[in-house]
C-alpha cells in the first residue's frame, strides 16, 4: 500500500502468527531482493480492551518506531478492506499511545495525530549551545516569531530549527525553495545529530502562503521519502508557532498533498489524505 508514494508492506497479524526479526524486516523492505517499502506495518490484536488494534511500525533498516501518519491511513484502509472491522472510527495503540482513525465518505482517512510535544526533554531533544559567530547553513526565508526556535550546529555552520514530536521526533527548518534545499546532504547529518538521542526526521519547509506549504522530508531509518504524515503535522505546528501559517494548511509533498488542521497549543493535530492498495501477496521468510 502507499499514502502519497510513502509505501508500506502491511501484514495481517490477527489471522496468523507474526514475529519479525530486524533481519526479516530488512529483507522485506529491500527493493531489489525483497518486496520493497519505506516501512513494514503489522496489524496485531490490542493489549488493551479500550482499543481495536495494535499498530506496529518498522523502518526499512529494521528498527521499530513510534508513529507513522501515512501508515496509519493505510492501516485503517487495510483493516476495513480485509474485513477485520466494520467500524468507521478505529482506535489503535502504538508505541507512543493511542490514535483515532476515521474513514471519510469519500474514502480518505482522517487521523487524530494527538497533541504535539514541544518540550525538548520529551521529544527527546538536547538543545546544544551554539557560538554566535558561526554562519547559518540555511538562512530563514521569512521573518518569524522567535518562540521555540533552536540553532543546531552542523559540520559547516548552523541551521535554525523547530523541534516537535508527533509520537516521533522532528526537526523542521524553513527554506526558500524545496527544489534547492540541501536535503541529500543536511538530511543525514541532522537525522543522526547528537542533540537527538533517538535520531530525528528532518523536514525542509517552503512557505507558499499562510494556508499552503511545500515539504520534503528525510526520515530517520528510511532516507528521503515521497511523503511523511507526521512530518507534515510537525511542519504545520512549527509554522503556526512561528506565526507563518493559519489553522488549516494544505501540505504539498513530492508524492501528493495532505490537509492538516491545528488549532494551537494543547489541541490535537488532524491529518486527512488518501491511500492506495497496490497488490496482495505472500512471502516466505
Amino acid at each position: 500500500m502507499h499514502g502519497l508514494g510513502n509505501d508500506f508492506v502491511v501484514i495481517d497479524g490477527i489471522n496468523q502468527r507474526v514475529q519479525l526479526s530486524s533481519e526479516q524486516v530488512v529483507k522485506i523492505a529491500d527493493r531489489r531482493l525483497g518486496i520493497g517499502c519505506d516501512q513494514v506495518l503489522v496489524v496485531e490484536t490490542p493489549q488493551s480492551a479500550e482499543v481495536d488494534f495494535r499498530y506496529r511500525i518498522f523502518n526499512e533498516d529494521g528498527s521499530e518506531v513510534e508513529n507513522c501518519g501515512n501508515g496509519a491511513r493505510c492501516f485503517a484502509r487495510f483493516v476495513r478492506d480485509r474485513q477485520l472491522t466494520g467500524k468507521s472510527t478505529i482506535v489503535v495503540e502504538t508505541c507512543s499511545g493511542s490514535m483515532t482513525l476515521m474513514v471519510e465518505d469519500n474514502g480518505d482517512i482522517t487521523v487524530n495525530m494527538g497533541v504535539p510535544e514541544l518540550e525538548p526533554a520529551a521529544i527527546p531533544f538536547i538543545p546544544p549551545p551554539v557560538s554566535p559567530s558561526v554562519a547559518p547553513v540555511v538562512a530563514p526565508s521569512a521573518p518569524a516569531k522567535r518562540e521555540r526556535l533552536y540553532s543546531l550546529p552542523l559540520a559547516n555552520g548552523v541551521v535554525e530549527i523547530a523541534a516537535v514530536a508527533m509520537g516521533n521526533p522532528h526537526a523542521v527548518m524553513v527554506v526558500d525553495s524545496i527544489d534547492r534545499a540541501p536535503v541529500a546532504t543536511l538530511g543525514p547529518e541532522i537525522e543522526r545529530h547528537p542533540a537527538f538521542p533517538k535520531r530525528v526526521n528532518a523536514g525542509f519547509m517552503e512557505v507558499v502562503a499562510r494556508d499552503t506549504i511545500n515539504l520534503r522530508v528525510f526520515e530517520r531509518g528510511a532516507g528521503e521519502t515521497l511523503a511523511c504524515g507526521t512530518a507534515s503535522c510537525a511542519a504545520v505546528v512549527a509554522g503556526h508557532l512561528r506565526g507563518l501559517l493559519d489553522e488549516r494548511v494544505r501540505v504539498h509533498l513530492p508524492g501528493g498533498s495532505l490537509d492538516i488542521r491545528w488549532r494551537g497549543e494543547g489541541y490535537p493535530v488532524m491529518m486527512t489524505g488518501p491511500t492506495a492498495t497496490v497488490f496482495h501477496g505472500q512471502i516466505t521468510l
